[in-house]
């Protein structure tokens, strides 16, 4: 399945987690795609069978400034990607409190919009308990490559 793997990040480690994921999917048999500042023509021609977005939180609960122009470009063009499988890996700090994860929310409800299925609830690694997001997340990436192959 060609899993198109979104991300956004501040400081790295998100970029670092989808790139984790990638080589994971890739290993399961999957065909993973990952480009840190796609653009929506690029991503369009990959032809995405099933989405996993990580993203870190910024600001006050935004996406990173290198997820932006791509979130925008899909939420003003409403692709026809409904009924395709997704998830979300969220990172934060939840001494932020209301913000916690609110980047990965963002990414949940454009998912809704577009009708992409969340396989899977969403993943939140808290910077406050985590040191290693990459290997944290491998059980929960481990199910999601299970429920790709259905």
């Amino acid at each position: 399945m060609k899993v198109a793997i979104l991300s956004g990040s501040v400081y790295g480690t998100a970029e670092e987690v989808a790139r984790h994921a990638e080589r994971l999917l890739n290993a399961a048999g999957h065909q993973a795609w990952h480009q840190p500042r796609a653009t929506l023509e690029a991503l369009q021609a990959f032809a995405p069978e099933a989405f996993l977005t990580v993203t870190s939180t910024t600001g006050m609960g935004e996406l990173p400034d290198n997820l932006q122009p791509l979130y925008y470009a899909i939420r003003d063009h409403l692709p026809a990607w409904s009924g395709l499988p997704g998830g979300v890996i969220a990172l934060g700090d939840s001494s932020y409190g209301d913000t916690f994860c609110a980047g990965g929310e963002q990414v949940r409800e454009l998912y809704a919009e577009l009708g992409i299925v969340e396989v899977l609830p969403m993943l939140r690694l808290d910077a406050s308990e985590s040191v290693t997001p990459e290997s944290d997340a491998e059980p929960w990436l481990a199910d999601f490559t299970q429920a790709l192959n259905g």
